[in-house]
């Protein structure tokens, strides 16, 4: 008895009936029953039938890297699966009654039986953390794992990764690689104990994505309450709205690059609104260099610019949320003067770009050096001037031009 079997457990005068999960204990059998919800049974009191055995017929032993193989149909495309932790790849710890990160790729695959027969599978685990815990050092080497399986031939690569920072890791990758395939960002807003979660939806979503001929960095999250459809928001101009729910990312400016219609038959269609690099235009590389000393500051009314001052003491950059078109205090603005690291100006606004030649504030910021970010998300902004302190002979001209899709032409929604 593995888990991914389906079984039925008899104890006392209940029977139930599902697949059987990982569980965070021996002493406890973890049931996902048809309904969806989850059941704990205490292994000594239950009688267990299997009814059907492994439906992955798993051969897997991972290496010292942390890299393993499942075995499907050898005419399929191959999608690497790497995980990071977050919600998708979470469990209830039957311990505690709290979601944990424990899962890797394989057990990922044990979860969401749909996956099975859409693709060869490589499964590999990066980081096994909430995404909260996220950090540079970590990118760096998700980017290193990102290229090696796609050198190593991988068609496609989906990332799991917790929500709450996906957006900024999304941006890193689409600096950090230029890659010929797609590589596909998903997460889960709800675990997958609860009826209401959207692991399996986003998981089969991202892999038919991963397929698809746009080699793009992409994020893969519902596109609406409903079951029916994923979003497919290009990495650098896409933000978590909403703290729980199941469509809580946007594109900012503009519809998402694209969506996938899902069936629970398999028929499931991806759809693309927009210009995108195409499968096999790009050549696969690596720029994995980041300067981690730069602060994003947020401007306030009544801030005092000393606090300016302390953030970029030991910075290599400093990227500012402006008000409205990308102003601050005027008495900010001899403070900024005087700083001799990059300052890349953003705006707090959801919509619409920077333009600091509109008011006098916005012109004597422009004179103390300031760089206008555009219409790019200051989180986007961040990790941008993070890489091109490490990567650009020219920061500012790097800032300006648009690499990855984080700068569009025109501020006009819904394009």
């Amino acid at each position: 008895m593995n888990a991914g079997d389906r079984v039925r457990v008899d104890r006392a005068d209940q029977t139930y009936e599902g697949v059987l999960l990982p569980s965070s204990t021996p002493d406890h059998l973890a049931i996902k029953l048809d309904g969806g919800y989850n059941v704990g049974v205490d292994r000594a009191e239950a009688e267990v039938e299997v009814l059907e055995s492994d439906v992955y017929d798993v051969e897997s032993a991972q290496d010292e890297q942390g890299q393993s193989e499942i075995e499907f149909d050898d005419d399929l495309p191959t999608v690497s699966l790497i995980s990071t932790g977050g919600t998708i790849a979470s469990t209830v710890d039957y311990r505690t009654g709290a979601v944990t990160a424990q899962f890797d790729a394989e057990d990922v695959l044990r979860a969401v039986p749909d996956l099975a027969g859409m693709a060869n599978y490589r499964g590999r685990v990066v980081a096994n953390i909430l995404s909260e815990n996220m950090t540079p050092a970590v990118w760096q080497d998700l980017a290193a794992a990102i290229y090696e399986e796609i050198e190593a031939g991988a068609d496609g690569v989906v990332v799991m990764h917790g929500t709450d920072t996906m957006q900024f890791t999304a941006a890193a990758m689409a600096f950090m690689l230029d890659t010929p395939v797609p590589v596909i960002f998903t997460g889960s807003q709800r675990s997958a104990d609860r009826p209401s979660s959207d692991n399996v939806m986003n998981a089969v979503c991202s892999v038919e994505a991963a397929t698809s001929d746009c080699a793009e960095v992409l994020v893969c999250m519902h596109a609406d309450e409903s079951d029916d459809r994923c979003a497919l928001h290009r990495g650098t101009r896409v933000r978590k709205n909403h703290t729980s729910r199941r469509d809580a990312f946007e594109t900012v400016g503009a519809n998402p690059l694209g969506e996938v219609d899902y069936d629970t038959d398999g028929d499931n269609e991806v759809t693309f609104r927009r210009e995108y690099a195409e499968r096999g235009d790009t050549d696969l590389a690596l720029a994995d260099d980041l300067a981690t000393d730069v602060e994003l500051v947020k401007f306030t009314p009544g801030m005092d610019p000393t606090l300016l001052e302390t953030a970029a003491e030991d910075s290599a950059g400093i990227v500012i949320e402006g008000t409205g078109l990308g102003h601050v205090n005027t008495d900010w603005i001899d403070a900024i003067d005087a700083l001799d690291v990059p300052v890349v100006m953003t705006s707090q606004c959801l919509e619409g770009r920077v333009c600091d030649r509109v008011y006098d504030t916005g012109r004597d910021l422009l004179e103390a050096g300031v760089i206008e970010g555009e219409d790019m998300l200051p989180g986007t902004a961040k990790v941008k001037l993070m890489w091109a302190l490490a990567n650009a002979g020219d920061v500012e001209d790097a800032i300006r031009d648009p690499l990855a899709g984080e700068i569009q032409q025109r501020s006009t929604p819904w394009l």
